[in-house]
């Protein structure tokens, strides 16, 4: 390995351990705001970050291995990790639409989302600095993993754009289900980033199965 390349496997394990701590951040401070605030996209948003960082611990896992030995089929830790990514949106989808159904049923509307306002712009600015810095590393290594990790933090991206405007939008004018709204839009990406966690899981489970039968 050149001094070049060590340099930015460094990077990328940088860029991925950042994430991972940002999103317990942001996890927490949504989960507390979403719940004092009432507001069930922001609470939703916050069991979002919590479920990036189990993805988020796989990948930096994957970008150890690939450091050390680049041939080495996936590893048992990031296929779990996609599972239970996978899994765990699947239930965060069947709880958003629980609480959905039940913020229709009570006529219920948030006290406040001017958290959700704050915090998905934060998330916004840092979402785009991760996937500028993590495509600049994963092309300088030619790594199609690091740059799909970068596709990753575009879906993060939605996730934190529904949040922005459902909270905009009633802070704004007061619509009694931009909160459903936006709790409907975090169920769409959650069902996307499942699929495709599950998929990945597949994908990387039948190629460690191919490389124990070589």
């Amino acid at each position: 390995m050149t001094l070049d390349e060590s340099r930015f496997y460094k990077t990328a394990l940088f860029l991925s351990l950042f994430t991972i701590i940002y999103n317990v951040i942001e996890g927490v401070v949504c989960l507390w705001t979403g719940y004092e605030g009432e507001t069930l996209t922001l609470f939703g948003f916050g069991i979002d970050s919590f479920i990036e960082v189990i993805s988020g611990l796989g990948i930096f896992q994957m970008i150890l291995r690939i450091r050390r030995h680049p041939e080495t089929q996936p590893g048992t830790f990031e296929i779990r990790a996609l599972k239970i990514t996978g899994f765990s949106f699947f239930a965060l989808t069947a709880g958003l639409a629980a609480g959905i159904v039940v913020n229709i049923v009570m006529h219920h509307k948030p006290e406040s989302t001017l958290w959700g306002t704050i915090i998905s712009s934060i998330s916004i600015v840092v979402m785009l600095w991760l996937i500028i810095a993590k495509r600049r590393v994963g092309k300088k290594l030619n790594s199609s993993a690091i740059l799909a990790d970068a596709r990753c933090s575009q879906v993060c991206i939605y996730m934190s754009l529904v949040l922005l405007i459902a909270s905009g939008l009633y802070q704004l004018t007061g619509f009694v289900y931009a909160d459903v709204i936006g709790s409907a839009g975090l169920i769409y990406f959650s069902i996307v980033e499942g699929k495709e966690a599950l998929e990945k899981a597949r994908e990387r489970n039948n190629t460690l199965c191919s490389g124990d039968r070589n």
